[in-house]
């Protein structure tokens, strides 16, 4: 690849659970290129999955252009603890660009995308949640993003995993008839519940294939279901508590500052997102709460650009 150096471009990267999204974008911001991929968690598909994907995508959005980015900024979950941001570095010098690079998490671009620098708070669910901030001493915080296993209470996997047990829990007659199981079924092509077993284990699903049964909770939600408004209100309470967390670590409560809704979740499901909103009000009462309305990669062409100009501002964890 030969590079036009007399324009300087910069692109960003969102790696999610469940797609990457990557922009290019010129030294004033203007976006000249998009390209979609699939999910690139690193500990959802693996090392040698997150490679292609990124590679894929990032030769799409440079296309036939004779370009070399002055800078390169990714968002992923996970990659603020050293080793996995090593890994990913480590990927994307294999890919051979020679650009200046910055990996964070994602919750930070989506923050940024958002309001920029302010102090703020982010409340993420996609396919995996997580809350993080920042406040005006450039101290951030987070709760939550501890992935499937361990936690990521109130993500689509989360709402999946929970609507599954529900379905099973009814057919042996430990739990409630739900309207979730006509749903459940219809999403994954299955005649009746005994199907399920050879669906989920012998697929081998990823956690974004489950995460994509929150659309049948919110359907089953307004529908009146018991069951799925409980697990709703449940997974707002999860992610109200991580953003109270957040909140507290970081002296925002009596502030005036952001909350910003993000994720497909969010979109998806907005019972969950309205419950998370009244929620967050009561712990800080002069909040404004808003969704993040452009992609998040928009905040990673941000940090880009002021990585580009010498360094962007990537806050450091506030202590205790």
């Amino acid at each position: 690849m030969s590079a036009d150096l007399s324009t300087p471009y910069v692109i960003g990267i969102d790696a999610g659970g469940t797609k990457t999204v990557c922009l290019l974008a010129d030294l004033g911001g203007r976006v000249l290129a998009e390209a979609r991929g699939g999910g690139a968690n690193l500990q959802a598909a693996g090392e040698l999955e997150v490679e292609k994907v990124l590679h894929e995508t990032m030769d799409r959005v440079i296309g036939e252009r004779t370009v070399a980015p002055s800078a390169i900024v990714l968002g992923m979950a996970g990659v603020d603890r050293a080793g996995e941001a090593q890994v990913i570095r480590t990927v994307l010098r294999r890919i051979g660009f020679k650009a200046r690079l910055l990996v964070t998490n994602d919750a930070l671009i989506a923050l940024v995308a958002a309001i920029g620098h302010e102090a703020g708070v982010v409340i993420i669910a996609g396919t995996g949640s997580i809350a993080y901030g920042r406040n005006v001493r450039d101290e951030a915080a987070r709760a939550g993003g501890w992935g499937y296993v361990l936690g990521d209470e109130g993500s689509g996997y989360w709402i999946g995993r929970h609507a599954l047990r529900a379905v099973v829990r009814a057919s042996d007659g430990r739990g409630h008839q739900t309207a979730l199981t006509s749903l459940v079924l219809a999403h994954f092509g299955a005649s009746r519940p005994e199907d399920l077993v050879h669906t989920i284990y012998d697929g081998a699903l990823r956690p974004s294939a489950i995460a994509a049964l929150a659309h049948a909770v919110q359907e089953a939600a307004d529908a009146g279901d018991e069951l799925a408004l409980q697990v709703l209100a449940v997974g707002a309470r999860e992610l109200a508590s991580s953003a109270r967390a957040v909140i507290v670590r970081l002296g925002l409560r009596d502030e005036a500052f952001d909350v910003v809704l993000a994720g497909g979740v969010m979109q998806a499901v907005p019972r969950l997102a309205a419950e998370v909103e009244q929620q967050v009000r009561l712990i800080a009462p002069r909040c404004r709460v808003r969704r993040l309305e452009v992609e998040p990669a928009f905040g990673a062409v941000m940090l880009a650009i002021a990585e580009a100009g010498g360094g962007a501002r990537v806050p450091k964890y506030a202590a205790g």
